[in-house]
Protein backbone atom coordinates (compact mmCIF):
# COMPACT_ATOMS: atom_id res chain seq x y z
CA UNK A 1 0.00 0.00 0.00
CA UNK A 2 1.10 3.68 -0.49
CA UNK A 3 1.47 6.70 -2.74
CA UNK A 4 2.45 6.09 -6.60
CA UNK A 5 5.80 5.94 -7.04
CA UNK A 6 7.55 9.30 -8.49
CA UNK A 7 10.59 10.05 -9.50
CA UNK A 8 10.66 12.12 -6.08
CA UNK A 9 10.04 11.44 -2.39
CA UNK A 10 8.12 14.21 -0.09
CA UNK A 11 8.60 13.50 4.00
CA UNK A 12 5.91 14.96 5.85
CA UNK A 13 7.01 16.53 9.11
CA UNK A 14 4.80 15.67 12.35
CA UNK A 15 6.13 17.56 15.23
CA UNK A 16 5.04 16.02 19.05
CA UNK A 17 6.78 18.79 20.29
CA UNK A 18 5.60 21.89 21.94
CA UNK A 19 8.54 23.94 21.05
CA UNK A 20 9.39 23.45 17.07
CA UNK A 21 9.94 26.88 15.50
CA UNK A 22 7.04 26.75 13.02
CA UNK A 23 3.98 24.35 14.20
CA UNK A 24 5.06 23.11 17.76
CA UNK A 25 2.13 21.62 19.59
CA UNK A 26 -0.51 22.01 16.61
CA UNK A 27 -0.71 18.27 15.88
CA UNK A 28 -0.43 16.77 19.66
CA UNK A 29 -4.07 15.95 20.20
CA UNK A 30 -4.61 14.62 16.09
CA UNK A 31 -1.52 12.86 14.83
CA UNK A 32 -3.40 10.19 13.47
CA UNK A 33 -5.32 12.99 11.12
CA UNK A 34 -2.68 14.86 10.29
CA UNK A 35 -0.63 11.66 9.35
CA UNK A 36 -3.74 10.83 7.20
CA UNK A 37 -4.22 13.99 5.78
CA UNK A 38 -0.23 14.47 4.83
CA UNK A 39 -0.49 10.79 3.36
CA UNK A 40 -3.35 11.81 1.24
CA UNK A 41 -2.03 14.51 -0.05
CA UNK A 42 0.91 12.79 -1.33
CA UNK A 43 3.36 12.26 1.44
CA UNK A 44 5.31 9.10 1.28
CA UNK A 45 7.09 9.42 4.94
CA UNK A 46 5.66 10.70 7.58
CA UNK A 47 8.46 11.82 10.23
CA UNK A 48 7.74 12.56 13.63
CA UNK A 49 9.64 13.96 15.95
CA UNK A 50 9.23 14.43 19.97
CA UNK A 51 12.15 16.96 20.40
CA UNK A 52 12.44 20.34 19.24
CA UNK A 53 15.89 21.00 17.02
CA UNK A 54 15.58 24.38 16.06
CA UNK A 55 18.42 27.17 17.37
CA UNK A 56 18.68 27.27 21.09
CA UNK A 57 16.59 24.67 21.80
CA UNK A 58 17.03 22.79 24.85
CA UNK A 59 17.45 18.71 25.07
CA UNK A 60 14.43 16.28 26.54
CA UNK A 61 14.97 13.38 28.57
CA UNK A 62 14.76 10.38 27.25
CA UNK A 63 11.66 9.54 28.91
CA UNK A 64 9.68 12.43 28.05
CA UNK A 65 10.95 11.83 24.43
CA UNK A 66 9.46 8.47 24.30
CA UNK A 67 6.21 9.29 26.00
CA UNK A 68 5.71 11.58 23.05
CA UNK A 69 6.93 9.53 20.31
CA UNK A 70 6.17 6.03 20.83
CA UNK A 71 2.14 6.59 21.06
CA UNK A 72 2.19 8.73 17.91
CA UNK A 73 4.01 6.49 16.00
CA UNK A 74 1.14 3.40 17.30
CA UNK A 75 -1.43 5.99 16.90
CA UNK A 76 -0.77 6.55 13.23
CA UNK A 77 0.38 3.07 12.09
CA UNK A 78 -3.46 1.73 13.17
CA UNK A 79 -5.23 3.78 10.85
CA UNK A 80 -2.77 5.03 8.10
CA UNK A 81 -0.52 3.01 6.14
CA UNK A 82 2.38 5.20 5.64
CA UNK A 83 6.20 4.85 6.61
CA UNK A 84 7.14 6.87 9.72
CA UNK A 85 10.71 8.13 10.46
CA UNK A 86 11.47 9.10 13.85
CA UNK A 87 13.11 12.16 14.03
CA UNK A 88 15.77 11.05 17.18
CA UNK A 89 19.32 11.32 18.25
CA UNK A 90 18.46 8.74 20.58
CA UNK A 91 19.20 4.96 20.58
CA UNK A 92 16.52 3.94 22.58
CA UNK A 93 14.12 6.38 21.22
CA UNK A 94 14.54 5.03 17.70
CA UNK A 95 14.32 1.40 19.14
CA UNK A 96 11.33 1.99 20.83
CA UNK A 97 9.95 3.72 17.66
CA UNK A 98 11.32 1.49 15.50
CA UNK A 99 9.57 -1.62 17.01
CA UNK A 100 6.53 0.13 17.05
CA UNK A 101 6.71 -0.06 13.23
CA UNK A 102 8.85 2.50 11.83
CA UNK A 103 11.13 2.08 9.45
CA UNK A 104 13.90 4.99 9.27
CA UNK A 105 15.89 7.16 11.52
CA UNK A 106 16.22 10.96 10.61
CA UNK A 107 19.63 11.91 12.85
CA UNK A 108 20.12 14.85 12.67
CA UNK A 109 23.28 14.25 14.67
CA UNK A 110 24.96 11.98 12.03
CA UNK A 111 25.66 10.06 14.88
CA UNK A 112 27.75 12.10 16.56
CA UNK A 113 25.28 12.31 20.23
CA UNK A 114 24.60 8.56 20.68
CA UNK A 115 27.18 5.93 19.79
CA UNK A 116 24.75 3.80 20.34
CA UNK A 117 22.39 4.92 17.81
CA UNK A 118 24.17 3.07 14.38
CA UNK A 119 24.06 -0.29 15.91
CA UNK A 120 20.06 0.12 16.55
CA UNK A 121 19.63 1.20 13.26
CA UNK A 122 21.91 -1.77 11.37
CA UNK A 123 19.73 -4.16 14.19
CA UNK A 124 16.53 -2.78 12.84
CA UNK A 125 17.34 -3.25 9.52
CA UNK A 126 16.17 1.05 9.41
CA UNK A 127 16.74 3.57 6.57
CA UNK A 128 18.90 6.55 8.36
CA UNK A 129 18.93 9.99 6.93
CA UNK A 130 22.22 11.16 8.29
CA UNK A 131 22.87 15.17 8.63
CA UNK A 132 25.46 17.35 8.67
CA UNK A 133 25.37 19.47 12.05
CA UNK A 134 27.63 20.75 15.06
CA UNK A 135 27.79 20.93 18.47
CA UNK A 136 24.15 21.13 19.45
CA UNK A 137 21.09 22.57 18.68
CA UNK A 138 21.26 24.93 22.15
CA UNK A 139 24.67 26.08 20.79
CA UNK A 140 24.84 25.34 17.26
CA UNK A 141 24.39 28.81 15.74
CA UNK A 142 26.97 30.45 18.22
CA UNK A 143 29.75 31.54 15.57
CA UNK A 144 29.48 28.83 13.00
CA UNK A 145 32.77 28.57 10.86
CA UNK A 146 34.11 27.47 7.70
CA UNK A 147 36.91 27.79 5.40
CA UNK A 148 34.86 26.10 2.59
CA UNK A 149 31.60 25.13 3.45
CA UNK A 150 30.70 22.53 0.78
CA UNK A 151 33.81 20.70 0.98
CA UNK A 152 33.36 20.52 4.63
CA UNK A 153 29.80 19.55 5.15
CA UNK A 154 30.58 16.95 2.41
CA UNK A 155 33.84 15.64 4.41
CA UNK A 156 31.71 15.43 7.51
CA UNK A 157 28.89 14.17 5.91
CA UNK A 158 30.84 11.44 4.63
CA UNK A 159 31.95 10.55 8.48
CA UNK A 160 28.45 10.42 9.15
CA UNK A 161 28.01 7.69 6.88
CA UNK A 162 31.05 5.98 8.03
CA UNK A 163 29.54 5.79 12.03
CA UNK A 164 26.50 4.06 10.39
CA UNK A 165 27.68 1.94 7.83
CA UNK A 166 30.47 0.94 10.32
CA UNK A 167 27.65 -0.16 12.78
CA UNK A 168 26.20 -2.46 10.08
CA UNK A 169 23.90 -0.21 8.32
CA UNK A 170 23.49 -0.95 4.34
CA UNK A 171 24.77 1.91 1.76
CA UNK A 172 21.48 1.37 0.37
CA UNK A 173 19.76 2.32 3.31
CA UNK A 174 21.12 5.91 3.53
CA UNK A 175 20.00 9.20 2.53
CA UNK A 176 22.47 12.33 3.30
CA UNK A 177 21.16 15.97 4.84
CA UNK A 178 23.14 18.49 4.36
CA UNK A 179 21.75 20.58 7.75
CA UNK A 180 20.41 23.76 6.25
CA UNK A 181 20.06 25.78 8.78
CA UNK A 182 22.12 23.99 11.63
CA UNK A 183 25.31 25.30 12.40
CA UNK A 184 25.17 27.70 9.10
CA UNK A 185 25.08 31.49 8.47
CA UNK A 186 22.95 33.45 6.45
CA UNK A 187 25.33 33.14 3.52
CA UNK A 188 26.31 29.77 4.43
CA UNK A 189 22.88 28.31 3.48
CA UNK A 190 22.98 29.93 0.55
CA UNK A 191 26.07 28.41 -0.56
CA UNK A 192 25.05 24.76 0.60
CA UNK A 193 21.47 25.20 -2.13
CA UNK A 194 23.99 26.67 -4.88
CA UNK A 195 26.27 24.05 -4.33
CA UNK A 196 23.97 20.73 -3.96
CA UNK A 197 24.96 18.99 -6.98
CA UNK A 198 29.00 18.95 -5.66
CA UNK A 199 27.80 17.21 -2.77
CA UNK A 200 29.67 13.89 -4.58
CA UNK A 201 28.64 11.16 -2.28
CA UNK A 202 26.91 8.28 -3.51
CA UNK A 203 23.59 8.37 -1.22
CA UNK A 204 20.37 10.08 -2.24
CA UNK A 205 20.16 13.75 -0.95
CA UNK A 206 17.50 14.96 1.11
CA UNK A 207 16.88 18.92 1.80
CA UNK A 208 14.70 20.04 4.61
CA UNK A 209 14.39 24.14 4.06
CA UNK A 210 10.79 24.12 4.72
CA UNK A 211 9.81 27.94 6.37
CA UNK A 212 13.53 28.38 7.87
CA UNK A 213 14.48 31.58 9.32
CA UNK A 214 17.29 32.42 5.90
CA UNK A 215 14.51 32.47 3.84
CA UNK A 216 13.16 35.17 5.97
CA UNK A 217 15.94 36.82 5.71
CA UNK A 218 15.70 36.71 2.22
CA UNK A 219 11.73 37.87 1.66
CA UNK A 220 11.27 39.83 5.39
CA UNK A 221 8.85 36.90 6.08
CA UNK A 222 7.54 35.25 9.14
CA UNK A 223 7.24 31.40 9.02
CA UNK A 224 3.55 31.81 8.21
CA UNK A 225 4.04 33.08 4.97
CA UNK A 226 7.06 31.19 3.74
CA UNK A 227 5.63 28.70 1.88
CA UNK A 228 6.55 30.49 -1.60
CA UNK A 229 10.65 30.72 -0.37
CA UNK A 230 10.29 27.04 0.74
CA UNK A 231 8.70 25.83 -2.73
CA UNK A 232 11.76 28.20 -4.90
CA UNK A 233 14.37 26.44 -2.74
CA UNK A 234 12.29 22.93 -3.43
CA UNK A 235 12.43 23.35 -7.33
CA UNK A 236 16.14 24.81 -7.21
CA UNK A 237 17.49 21.64 -5.64
CA UNK A 238 15.34 19.42 -7.47
CA UNK A 239 16.90 20.56 -10.76
CA UNK A 240 20.22 19.84 -9.08
CA UNK A 241 19.04 16.08 -8.41
CA UNK A 242 17.44 16.57 -5.29
CA UNK A 243 15.06 14.08 -4.73
CA UNK A 244 14.03 14.10 -0.94
CA UNK A 245 12.14 16.75 0.12
CA UNK A 246 11.56 17.29 4.66
CA UNK A 247 8.22 19.69 4.47
CA UNK A 248 5.57 21.04 6.22
CA UNK A 249 3.68 21.60 3.68
CA UNK A 250 3.08 18.62 1.77
CA UNK A 251 0.29 19.32 -0.83
CA UNK A 252 1.80 22.00 -2.08
CA UNK A 253 5.04 20.35 -2.38
CA UNK A 254 3.64 17.34 -4.50
CA UNK A 255 1.88 19.25 -6.87
CA UNK A 256 5.06 22.24 -7.70
CA UNK A 257 6.73 18.78 -8.22
CA UNK A 258 4.29 17.27 -10.30
CA UNK A 259 4.03 19.89 -12.47
CA UNK A 260 7.81 20.86 -12.31
CA UNK A 261 8.76 17.11 -13.16
CA UNK A 262 5.84 17.18 -16.41
CA UNK A 263 7.30 20.34 -17.29
CA UNK A 264 10.82 19.60 -16.94
CA UNK A 265 10.40 15.72 -18.74
CA UNK A 266 7.31 16.00 -21.32
CA UNK A 267 8.10 16.50 -24.96
CA UNK A 268 6.73 19.67 -26.75
CA UNK A 269 5.19 17.03 -29.29
CA UNK A 270 3.02 15.67 -26.06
Amino acid sequence: MGNEPRPWNVMGILNVTPDSFYDGGTYTDCVAERAQQMYDDGAVVIDVGGESTRPGSLPVSVQEELDRVVPAVEEILRTVPVQISVDTTKATVARAALRAGATMVNDVSGGRFDPDLPRVAAQEDASVVVMHSRKTPRDMQEDPSYKSVLEEVAQELQEGVTRYVSAGVAHHNIIIDPGIGFAKTYFDNIALLGGLSSLSLPYPLLIGTSRKSFLGAITGRDAADRLAPSLATVGHAYTQGVRWFRVHDVAETVDYLKTLDFLTTVSPQE
